[in-house]
């Protein structure tokens, strides 16, 4: 069969190439993916070599927190002006100029420990600056990939770049332990500069045409499109508020009360293999949404999404390797199945000069969340216990999930 015109511009190639490597076929993509997969790498290096730099440099968990929370601050802060930026300007350029800003800002950083000049301040100002280029540079990355690949490989296209996204979480996590034993936070943070300075060359291959400038110049205002057409859609805002609670509860739940239940039960190296079945699970999880996915993948994957209470009911109700493995593995093929027809659907239904902005809101409201999760999650198990909370957790996960599925927006939103 010979190649063909997408409507996209872009070549379609012949049937017989339309499994998940087909994508990778295109310069374009092959760059946002190898740019999106290094940001997140570095991103998890940094948190860990970050980590140890603080405690290096004043023992105390309070000052640790402080630094972490200036990021988590800057990421909600910035979040809706990155999807502004990211619906006005070239989105490879905003790309660029943050992994520079984010390179330049740990080489700061490594140089400040490794003069002994670094302080508490200094530590937390440039982890706000790290948040807010992170925060500006989310929505022009994912609001990018339809630019990059025909229509009929949007889907492959998405669960590669997010599987890439998800091997380089987990092998940076494991680097900046690596890194920091055998060369110390400063040297590692120095590394980590490399690291985003390559994420910026991989998005300079990205060579797509600059979407129609959208919005009225006024940030307000276009925060107000971004924010109507966000609303326009109940299956759209519905699903953010799911999330919003999944995305709490977990966060609680598995980051926190976690490793409290690992230290009284499998111990804190078997916990860390529990958490990488997360990740394999979330690697199948990509594998088989690229291959196939149902005509109403939005309701496949929420459905799915009832699947992250089973973690929390074992962590609280039977605490062992042989339970925590295949429930935390189930969480993972979920949790992919769900992003891949989320960014699909999004993609598919959102138009193409208001992508960024729709985006920015879902990530806020991931933002926000994440926080929240963690910081009720300690009082909570105080005042009712860990069993309970962990139960409790898993029931508003279900919760979230049925009430999502009642939508009908939800139930009837087929991909194209």
């Amino acid at each position: 069969m010979s190649a063909t015109e997408d409507p996209a511009g872009l070549t379609r190639p012949p049937r017989g190439g339309e499994g998940v490597r087909a994508p990778l076929r295109y310069r374009d993509f092959r760059g946002l993916a190898a740019g999106r997969s290094l940001m997140y790498f570095g991103n998890a290096l940094a948190t860990v070599a970050l980590a140890f730099a603080v405690l290096d440099l004043t023992g105390s968990p309070v000052d640790l927190g402080l630094v972490l929370g200036a990021r988590s601050l800057a990421l909600v802060v910035f979040a809706l002006m990155g999807g502004v930026l990211a619906d006005r300007l070239p989105r490879t350029v905003i790309l660029q100029g943050a992994c520079a800003v984010a390179a330049a800002s740990q080489a700061a950083i490594a140089a400040g420990v490794l003069t002994g000049f670094a302080s508490v301040p200094f530590l937390a100002a440039l982890s706000l600056v790290n948040g807010a280029v992170a925060a500006v540079g989310l929505p022009a990355a994912v609001s990018l990939t339809p630019q990059t690949v025909p229509a009929h490989l949007l889907r492959q296209a998405n669960a590669v770049a997010r599987m890439g996204i998800m091997l380089g979480m987990a092998v940076g996590m494991s680097a900046g332990g690596g890194a920091v034993g055998l060369a110390g936070p400063g040297w590692s943070l120095a590394g980590n500069a490399a690291v985003f300075a390559a994420a910026g060359a991989a998005f300079h291959f990205v060579r797509v045409a600059a979407p129609a400038p959208s919005g009225s110049g006024r940030p307000l205002r276009d925060l107000a499109e971004g924010w109507s057409e966000f609303t326009a859609r109940p299956w759209v805002w519905v699903v953010v508020l799911q999330f919003m609670i999944v995305n709490a509860v977990w966060a609680g739940g598995v980051k926190v009360l976690g490793p409290a239940v690992a230290d009284e039960t499998i111990g804190r190296g078997l916990w860390g293999v529990v958490l990488s079945a997360e990740t394999a699970g979330a690697v199948v999880g990509g594998l088989l949404a690229a291959r196939w996915q149902p005509r109403r993948a939005l309701l496949f994957g929420v459905s799915l999404t009832a699947l992250d209470a089973l973690p929390l009911l074992t962590l609280g109700y039977a605490p062992a390797v042989p339970f925590l493995l295949p429930a935390m593995f189930l969480t993972g093929v979920a949790l992919e199945q769900f992003g891949v027809a989320w960014e699909v659907s999004v993609q598919q239904n959102i138009p193409a000069d208001k992508l960024a902005r729709v985006y920015s809101y879902d990530a806020l409201g991931s933002f926000v969340a994440l926080p929240l999760g963690e910081a009720a999650a300690g009082p909570l198990a105080a005042l009712a216990g860990l069993r309970p909370t962990l139960a409790g957790g898993a029931v508003l996960i279900v919760l979230a999930c049925l009430a999502a599925v009642s939508v009908p927006g939800v139930r009837r939103l087929t991909r194209a």
